[in-house]
């Protein structure tokens, strides 16, 4: 079958895979027969390129996090003073570890996972360091009814975690039952 490709004005590339009729038909239509007569027809199968675009997409799903945003959520949210006194002041790790994961879930729509440098990072940035290692550790072991990630664990390969259904309630249970208590 016939194909054309051509660019539109804001850059977009579209291919359309049809007989020879339908393709001019299409081009005349949409004011782009004096593109296609520059980038021709090609008979070609259609490709695996629909592998390439699904990566492109889930690329764009998995952005790369703000980690000041994170922090600044953490500092300036309607919940910060309780935040600061249950999971901040208080030595449980496995809570300071889920603290940047709630905050991604609760105030930037679940947008991202987090690496467990990322967590690390974040929490040295909070004034209470939790080491990447130690991080990893929790993650895998006492954390690891409250998180997701998006792969398996191995080593050397990036996981990027996220808030499970269970993590959201025992983080809202630790804020709630603060502020009830006061």
């Amino acid at each position: 079958m016939p194909k054309a490709t051509f660019k539109l004005p804001d850059g977009t590339l579209v291919t359309i895979d049809g007989t020879l009729e339908e393709v001019k038909k299409l081009l005349e239509s949409y004011g782009g027969a004096g593109k296609a007569s520059s980038t021709g027809t090609r008979n070609k199968k259609k490709t695996a390129s629909g592998k390439s675009s699904k990566k492109s997409a889930e690329k764009a799903h998995d952005e790369k996090p703000d980690l000041a945003e994170i922090i600044n959520q953490i500092k300036d949210c309607s919940k910060a003073e309780i935040i600061e006194t249950q999971i901040l002041d208080r030595t449980s790790m496995v809570n300071r570890i889920l603290l940047p994961l709630y905050i991604v879930h609760e105030y930037l729509d679940n947008a991202y996972g987090l690496t467990s440098g990322e967590i690390s990072k974040i929490t040295t940035d909070l004034s209470v360091p939790i080491s990447t290692s130690n991080a990893s550790k929790h993650i895998a072991r006492s954390a690891s009814k409250y998180i997701t990630g998006d792969s398996v664990k191995k080593q050397g390969k990036t996981v990027r975690y996220k808030l499970n259904r269970r993590g959201v309630k025992y983080l809202n249970e630790i804020l709630t039952e603060s502020s009830d208590g006061k």
